[in-house]
């Protein structure tokens, strides 16, 4: 299995009305309810994955910023 977690995450962040938001939840939570026990395990540890990958990347930008705002 190989979800593309990137482009749902980047429509919720785009969302401009919180019932976009709410219809791209659901529709995320049926795909995931259609998925077989099996397929359900490859789903969250891929979602594991994406989220660690995506905290890393803020986590680097984050101290990139910080990096370069001067000190007193």
């Amino acid at each position: 299995m190989n979800f593309d977690f990137k482009s749902y995450h980047l429509r919720g962040i785009h969302a401009e009305t919180l019932e976009e938001k709410q219809k791209i939840n659901q529709e995320l939570k049926d795909f995931y309810n259609s998925l077989t026990e099996q397929d359900k395990r490859l789903f969250n540890l891929e979602l594991q994955k994406f989220l660690a990958t995506e905290m890393g990347r803020l986590g680097s930008d984050y101290q990139a910023i910080k990096n370069q705002v001067p000190t007193e």
